[in-house]
């Protein structure tokens, strides 16, 4: 049997993913939203049939023999639910769109949905939303999009064009190559934009035809699905229902659920088990009870002991082999609930979808991870991130959960609710962070240093020597005592930058200095090279603080370390 492909909507806020939906299901739902921002997650099945009727004639032109029964659309709050479409290995979203505006373009959120994309490689398309924005566009709804693109002023063309290639110059940044769908010469290597416009549904059935011709073409196979196999599900979220009580809402993409059925989910201690004792679907804007549900699909499931059960966590049927399914459940579970004995940052997230994301985001940045765990931020690991051996590794991450309790001054402290702010935050502190640990273990010391006198760039020979030079690695500070050969030369006492006197110069720049009681072509000459005459005490303590050094300054220690020993054998050591 050939199940649905589930197709998940992603965007940054108010870029119109649910507008979308509610034109191709016909019905309103953004109206009805706080502020036109999604509160809840919904999924809603998109027969076969209705997807002919939206494309028309579109589809005819692919010349395929569609076997997929519909699509099943999944919208979300934001990509915490994306990420909590899990499976072991992987997502359960077999392609997304990923919609821009394309008067906007790309802002954090859908930064951070590429990411993801990429990071699950997930296929998707582009809807280039709002095409109804453009200055001069004039609504045609009974034309295909391409004919209506032909009938705007030329004003308007240029405007799609550059908004278009604009868009596709953004996404290369992120390694993806882009362009409209009808030039595409080839979908498995390039993805496709599609303008469109929720408010007019211009774009919306070569939207859909788009995602069903890919879905057909090259999903088929990820699409089987036994008909009466145990039913594998992920829990989106957990709702009080009027006159049903708890229950929660799934997305089911394998097998069948029933009533009477025993299903394992997932938790954070050990998984729960229970007894299916209602099933619930919305048709249309109903809720409906059914006695089963075959992938894929949403489904509202009513049962005891639901207490414990956190969103993206996987649900199974279990009518047989419980104790193995339970072991298989948990062990997934437990591949992403990190907690080793290594120093590492710790985090925390509000589902297990959300954690895996955040964890795999980290560790492409090669940050070390101590522990990683679904629920709210407390004492607990407040008291773990300030016992870290490592002060940058003394950070607690929080993507989209509570605090119930705060670090004093020993451990920072990073929240949000868009995982890819998370991870910029971290960067910018860990940065910050180095620059004050260096400025305080290093100050007082002689940093390495490396500069060359450079030809024809003497200002003055003696009384004091000024001449032009290039710092080769370090910062040059003035009083920085120097020395050529591992022989003492005294101080570079001023530096001036571009004529003007300062107290410190960065690597790559060239400034002139001025060195008293030394001669230009006696003690020194153009073309020297000129190095930190760093004391004994001081080298044996840079040495252990390498970790603040930049690779030049770390080579220079080395080739300072070399000069020194020819005079004398155990310096250093």
């Amino acid at each position: 049997m050939i199940r649905q492909p589930i197709c998940v909507l992603l965007a940054h806020v108010d870029h119109g993913k649910t507008s979308i939906l509610d034109w191709i299901r016909g019905t309103s739902v953004a109206d009805k939203e706080a502020g036109g921002i999604t509160q809840n997650i919904t999924a809603h099945s998109v027969e076969l049939n209705k997807i002919k009727s939206i494309c028309g004639p579109l589809l005819d032109q692919l010349n395929l023999d569609f076997t997929i029964p519909g699509i099943l659309f999944v919208d979300s709050p934001g990509h915490e639910a994306f990420t909590s479409l899990r499976k072991r290995g992987g997502n359960i979203s077999d392609i997304a769109i990923l919609v821009v505006d394309m008067n906007e373009g790309l802002k954090p959120q859908t930064i951070e949905a590429i990411k993801i994309l990429q990071h699950y490689k997930t296929p998707f398309v582009i809807a280039a939303n709002k095409l109804d924005r453009l200055n001069g566009w004039r609504e045609q709804k009974d034309t295909n999009l391409l004919k209506n693109i032909k009938t705007q002023s030329d004003n308007t063309q240029n405007e799609i064009e550059t908004k278009l290639y604009e868009l596709v110059g953004r996404f290369a940044e992120y390694g993806l190559n882009s362009e409209r769908y009808d030039r595409i010469q080839d979908y498995t290597k390039q993805i496709a934009i599609i303008p469109t416009s929720a408010k007019t549904g211009e774009g919306l059935p070569e939207l859909l035809m788009v995602v069903s011709g890919l879905a057909q073409r090259f999903l088929e196979d990820n699409l089987k699905t036994e008909l009466n196999g145990p039913g594998k599900a992920t829990v989106l979220e957990k709702t009080e229902e009027t006159g049903i009580g708890s229950v929660i809402d799934t997305i089911i993409y394998d097998g069948v659920l029933k009533t009477g059925d025993t299903i394992v989910i997932g938790g954070v201690e050990e998984p729960t088990v229970t007894k299916i004792k209602a099933l619930f679907k919305y048709e249309g804007t109903k809720l409906k009870s059914v006695k089963e549900v075959y992938a894929s699909a949403g489904v509202k499931i009513s049962a005891p002991n639901l207490d414990e059960v956190i969103p993206g966590m996987p649900l199974i049927v279990a009518n047989e082999n419980l104790e193995v399914i339970k072991k298989e459940i948990q062990s997934g579970i437990d591949e992403v609930m990190i907690e080793t004995d290594q120093d590492g940052i710790i985090i925390k997230a509000d589902t297990l979808g959300s954690l895996e994301a955040l964890v795999n985001l980290l560790k492409n940045i090669d940050i070390k991870i101590k522990k990683a765990a679904v629920g709210p931020i407390n004492k607990k690991d407040i008291v773990t991130a300030e016992s870290g051996k490592d002060p940058l590794n003394r950070v607690i991450l929080g993507f989209n959960v509570d605090v119930l309790a705060k670090p004093e001054e020993n451990a920072k402290l990073i929240t949000n609710k868009i995982i890819y702010k998370i991870i910029e935050d971290l960067e910018k502190w860990l940065v910050d962070e180095k620059n004050r640990i260096e400025a305080s273990e290093l100050e007082g010391l002689v940093k390495p240093l490396k500069v060359e006198i450079l030809k024809n760039h003497t200002f003055r020979q003696s009384h004091p020597a000024v001449v032009g030079v290039e710092i080769l690695a370090g910062n040059l500070k003035t009083n920085t005592p120097v020395t050529i050969d591992g022989k003492k030369l005294g101080m570079i006492k001023e530096i001036q930058l571009e004529g003007k006197n300062v107290s410190e110069a960065k690597e790559g720049k060239q400034v002139a200095a001025s060195l008293p009681k030394l001669t230009v072509g006696r003690q020194i000459k153009e073309g020297d090279i000129l190095y930190s005459d760093i004391p004994q005490d001081d080298f044996k303590k840079i040495k252990t603080l390498q970790k603040y050094l930049n690779r030049k300054e770390v080579e220079t220690l080395k080739e300072l370390a070399e000069l020194k020993r020819k005079e004398n054998p155990v310096w250093g050591i």
